[in-house]
């Protein structure tokens, strides 16, 4: 297939990007206001995290055997149509007004991603040039980077309402008392989701009507019958040490960066401060950090070395997290700016060095490498924890992202070559 016949089918692709990164990055702001309307304290609430990333953890393997016996397409559709479904249920949610319901929401919608991210990131990586893949993933995540700045801007300014009263602090004329100010903050929350499940039921029917190429893994196209010994996923791809480390520097990457933005508006509004109002438009421009780091890291990728920029920009975020833990307040928090601009090419160009030369394995890899998102599952709740019982010091806990961006530069110095 010629290249210009690429356009199209990877501008598709490059709207999952997009939607995805509305998904996960709708989290913090979600984090807030759970916090209000379900009285919950910052450990507690971090746990929205917890059941969105588990998701990861749990589906990418099945995900992975699945596509590998049917197609891509037919992943992305269903993945998008599931988190269509679990977008949805805010409707019925906003009723029952319990968090369980939220984290069970949480992990379908998360479980529709897992389709989206299994299958999108080795497809980008698998159609065109293998040497110029990373290259090409960096600029795919760049619409995961505006998708991030558009929820955060903002989606976030439609949830969050400015106001956090408890039930001590509330005026006495508020309409409806105390159920009438749950209710319209639980009420706030629905409709971006149902933008978001809209715009999700618009591009799967898209997709339906539209032709993928299929592409070449190992010695067969995809959707071909193989031989029946052949494994829909193969365990043994671990051996491969350019893999396995790329396994482990995206578990540390995806844990330090969620525990970053996870915590950014609670950070900003308790610990900065700032109104709520104000504490989404700085949301906002940490997220514009990120794309234009994503733009910036696409270009500078045609001059330098992806591993050299993946290991430059992880020691800039160790120093960076420093600064955060030495001086906390203002000071930490435009340090935060600063890195949120130097994590954006780590995820994909870990990703693509990653599956650097693994053929017919790919889907195999590319579902450990999804797995390794499970690291928003944990080490953001540690942040949290240390973060809360250590109210008078709680920078000290930004060296938990400071040890997962070490090993990021690890990976960017000796992890990611290719020795067996």
């Amino acid at each position: 297939m010629k290249k210009n016949t690429y356009l199209i089918p990877l501008s598709l692709i490059f709207c999952l990007f997009f939607l995805w990164a509305i998904s996960s990055n709708l989290l913090p702001t979600m984090i807030r206001q759970l916090m209000k309307t379900c009285e919950l304290n910052t450990f507690e609430a971090s746990f929205t995290e917890t059941f969105y990333w588990l998701a990861y953890f749990i589906f990418p393997i099945p995900i992975a055997m699945y596509m590998k016996r049917y197609s891509y397409k037919s992943g992305i559709i269903f993945g998008l149509l599931l988190a269509a479904c679990g977008g949805l249920l805010f409707i019925p949610a906003a009723m029952i007004k319990e968090y369980w319901a939220y984290l069970c929401i949480f992990f379908v919608i998360a479980t529709g991603m897992c389709f989206l991210e299994t299958a999108a990131n080795p497809y980008v990586t698998a159609l065109g040039d293998p040497n110029t893949a990373p290259r090409r993933l960096n600029l795919a995540q760049s619409f995961n980077g505006l998708g991030a700045f558009i929820a955060a801007m903002f989606l976030s300014k439609l949830v969050l309402s400015g106001h956090s009263y408890t039930r001590e602090t509330l005026p006495a004329d508020y309409v409806g008392g105390w159920e009438g100010y749950i209710q319209a903050e639980t009420d706030s929350m629905k409709l971006p989701y149902i933008i978001l499940a809209t715009l999700l039921i618009v591009i799967a029917v898209v997709f339906i009507f539209s032709h993928l190429p299929k592409i070449k893994e190992g010695d067969h196209m995809e959707g071909e019958t193989t031989d029946k010994a052949e494994k829909l996923i193969n365990f043994g791809v671990l051996r491969r040490s350019h893999l396995r480390w790329g396994v482990i520097a995206q578990f540390f990457y995806n844990g330090g960066q969620t525990a970053i933005n996870s915590l950014f508006l609670v950070y900003c509004c308790t610990y900065a401060g700032l109104p709520e109002s104000t504490a989404t438009t700085f949301f906002g421009i940490y997220m514009l950090a990120f794309l234009a780091g994503r733009w910036i890291g696409t270009w500078l990728m045609a001059r330098f070395r992806p591993q050299n920029m993946l290991l430059a920009y992880a020691v800039m975020n160790i120093l960076l997290c420093g600064v955060v833990m030495c001086f906390g307040g203002w000071v930490g928090l435009y340090a935060m700016l600063a890195i949120s601009f130097f994590m954006s090419i780590m995820y994909p160009t870990q990703f693509s060095l990653a599956l650097k030369g693994l053929g017919s394995d790919t889907k195999s890899g590319s579902a450990f490498l999804v797995m390794a998102i499970v690291g928003n599952a944990c080490l953001p709740q540690l942040t949290a924890y240390i973060m809360h019982v250590n109210a008078e010091v709680y920078h000290v806990a930004y060296i938990v992202p400071l040890v997962c961006f070490a090993f990021c530069a690890y990976y960017g110095w000796k992890g990611y070559k290719v020795i067996n």
